[in-house]
């Protein structure tokens, strides 16, 4: 299957999985992927979040946790974190919420990371534009430490993924019933 097929297939099946939750399913699903990430958020000084979109999983429940932390905004070809609280967020590119161009830019050590498929040794399949995958070599390169978690639904595990040499692999996954240290795959 092409990336373009993959996309497809596990779009269905994310939405086919979502639309068989109810609104208290999901929550509950949701502050489980919290419970899976918990661990991992002492020492962290600044986190890096998303604005779900659809039938991503939220990572509200995550963020709750974090107290201050970014999200991207997109520029041009690459996205840039920057400080918001979801009160300040406007939509942005494709009408995702970002922060104001204004608000103060961060550099992440902690990254929360959507994806639409990901393989527990860390390849993601993402929606294609490459946003995450230029944000990563950046971070990676200001800051090798950095951790790049994937949040996924379980269906959204894959078997096997291709990738490109511009791909960057992921260090975790967190679904609401596990978290895989993908580095040791490696």
């Amino acid at each position: 299957m092409t990336k373009t097929d993959l996309r497809r297939h596990y779009r269905t099946a994310r939405r086919a999985y979502v639309a068989s939750l109810d609104k208290a399913a999901r929550e509950a699903q949701e502050q489980a992927l919290a419970s899976q990430v918990a661990p991992l958020l002492p020492g962290i000084s600044m986190a890096g979040s998303y604005a779900a979109v659809g039938d991503e999983i939220d990572p509200m429940w995550i963020e709750k946790r974090l107290g201050v932390h970014a999200f991207p905004r997109v520029a041009g070809p690459d996205i840039s974190f920057h400080i918001a609280n979801w009160a300040e967020m406007k939509p942005g590119f494709q009408g995702i919420p970002e922060p104001a161009a204004t608000a103060p830019r961060a550099q992440p050590d902690l990254l929360l990371v959507p994806l639409i498929a990901v393989t527990l040794a860390g390849v993601r399949l993402g929606q294609g534009r490459g946003y995450y995958d230029r944000a990563l070599a950046k971070l990676r390169a200001g800051n090798p430490k950095l951790l790049a978690i994937g949040l996924a639904w379980e269906c959204q595990i894959a078997p096997t993924l291709p990738a490109d040499r511009w791909d960057m692999p992921l260090d975790m996954v967190a679904t609401p019933v596990r978290l895989v240290d993908c580095r040791k795959s490696r």
